[in-house]
């Protein structure tokens, strides 16, 4: 059968790559011109003639690694992307052939099955009610909590923003934006936040910024001034939205300090965990999310410190029925009463075909265990703080804030104009992908530990490199 051959084919050439890639003997970037990859892939000529099988694949694939940015090379330290485990990388390639657009339940019982399982061990994570499975005592009944998985932290964030103006504005799917609704984030937010505020209707200038001290995490004594003056010009809060953690400097807001805000107010609060809700795996980490239990939504992208391919964001809330009741649509040829036996998520998400994501991260979990899960997140944020320590002590750097998680925002004392020169030329080299920051009026060289074998000695060799100019 061709598609095994090829199958084994494609298999040889991504080992191969692997193994090149951790031992970091090939570039971990190579940004070559678009115009000249699309020749070099030989794209059109394969287009036109067909036949990707056999010898053309083989080097079709091999070609094609050699062009991809290696996120499994110790050097990989730019973005907060998970370096996949081999595991979840063969559920998304079983998602990809048994393509079961899952979000009705006759569309891909195990699929469903597999998502609904991780939800529910999601929600155990954040201390939240699992929901009873379909057919099973207690099932129909409130009080517990509930989720889908979406395909990226952005349609999470707008996902569960909309849950929170569903609950505070349930005539809008018929009558429209009210005029009055804003929402309150911190200016360190991730720029979906902002985006959500657009696709909403509701505009950026419905964003009311909320105070923080000089590291950009929220003040909490402070956020009673901000509710003055929401109240001031008249408008009413779809949410209170907190960092755990933020993007550039990855630092936690104080939860449970917000989460007594929100009750007082009857406020919905949500939490950005895209990133670092990973610490709930830890029992050492887990006091990062302090409070976050009080929360009504979480995201958690599972496709970063998960080690799930990209992409498989999860969308959680305390109670199942505001998610249930985020939608109103009507399309007869999904909604009708009918038998069933499983469960369908096309209720709780803005998608209508939507791959099988929990089998890309559920692989990862049966690979590891929790356990192993656990130690992996444990062992990045360990590895940053030992970079800290160490670049934090040397004369000529000096570090944006003490970090709590995997993330570490460090520069050259100089001008800005250096930091990003450095960067483009170590990029230009292949020999360490970083990415940079702005905070405090300063742009930053970022680091972010996503890989298991990334660990202080190649932090002494970047410092080495950007020492050399």
């Amino acid at each position: 059968m061709s598609f095994q051959r090829d199958a084994r084919i494609v298999a040889r050439e991504l080992a191969r790559y692997y193994r090149e890639s951790r031992a970091g003997v090939k570039p971990v970037i190579d940004q070559r011109p678009l115009h000249s990859l699309v020749g070099e892939l030989r794209l059109a000529e394969l287009a036109a003639q067909g036949g990707l099988t056999g010898r053309r694949l083989r080097r079709f694939t091999r070609d094609y690694l050699e062009r991809t940015t290696r996120l499994h090379h110790p050097a990989y330290l730019a973005h907060q992307v998970a370096v996949p485990h081999p595991s979840g990388s063969l559920g998304s390639l079983v998602d990809g052939f048994t393509n079961n657009a899952m979000a009705i339940y006759e569309m891909g019982p195990a699929a469903a099955a597999i998502e609904f399982f991780v939800i529910n061990w999601l929600l155990e994570k954040v201390d939240w009610q699992p929901a009873p499975y379909p057919g099973a005592a207690g099932a129909g009944a409130g009080g517990h909590g509930g989720g889908v998985l979406t395909h990226g932290g952005s349609l999470a964030n707008l996902t569960a923003l909309i849950a929170a103006r569903s609950r505070l504005a349930p005539e809008v799917w018929e009558k429209g934006n009210p005029a009055d609704l804003a929402i309150l984030a911190p200016e360190a937010s991730h720029y979906s936040v902002a985006r959500a505020a657009g696709i909403l209707g509701l505009g950026h200038r419905a964003l009311y910024k909320l105070p923080t001290d000089e590291r950009g995490v929220v003040q909490p004594d402070r956020l009673p001034g901000v509710w003055d003056r929401l109240a001031g010009d008249g408008r009413r809060a779809v949410a209170l939205v907190a960092n755990a953690c933020s993007t550039a400097l990855g630092l936690y807001d104080p939860l449970e300090e917000i989460a007594e805000f929100c009750a007082a107010h009857g406020l919905w609060f949500h939490v950005d965990g895209a990133h670092g809700a990973g610490a709930l795996l830890s029992g050492e980490l887990r006091h990062l999310l302090r409070g976050v239990r009080r929360a009504d939504s979480l995201v958690w992208d599972l496709h970063k410190l998960a080690r799930a391919p990209t992409v498989c964001a999860a969308v959680l809330v305390r109670e199942a029925g505001t998610l249930d009741r985020a939608f109103q649509q009507e399309a007869s040829y999904l909604f009708h009463e009918k038998e069933q036996p499983g469960f369908d998520f096309i209720h709780r998400t803005v998608e209508c075909t939507k791959a099988g994501l929990g089998l890309r991260f559920f692989a990862v979990l049966a690979a590891l265990g929790e356990r192993g899960l656990a130690a992996y997140v444990e062992g990045v944020f360990r590895a940053t703080r030992e970079a800290y320590e160490h670049i934090a002590v040397q004369p000529e750097f000096e570090c944006a804030a003490p970090p709590q998680s995997n993330i570490l925002c460090f520069r050259l004392k100089a001008e800005d104009e250096r930091q990003m020169a450095l960067r483009a030329r170590i990029l230009a080299e292949g020999s360490f992908y970083l990415s940079t920051a702005s905070h405090g009026g300063k742009r930053w060289l970022r680091l972010v530990f996503m890989n298991p074998d990334t660990g202080l000695a190649e932090v002494k060799r970047l410092l080495a490199r950007l020492r050399a100019g």
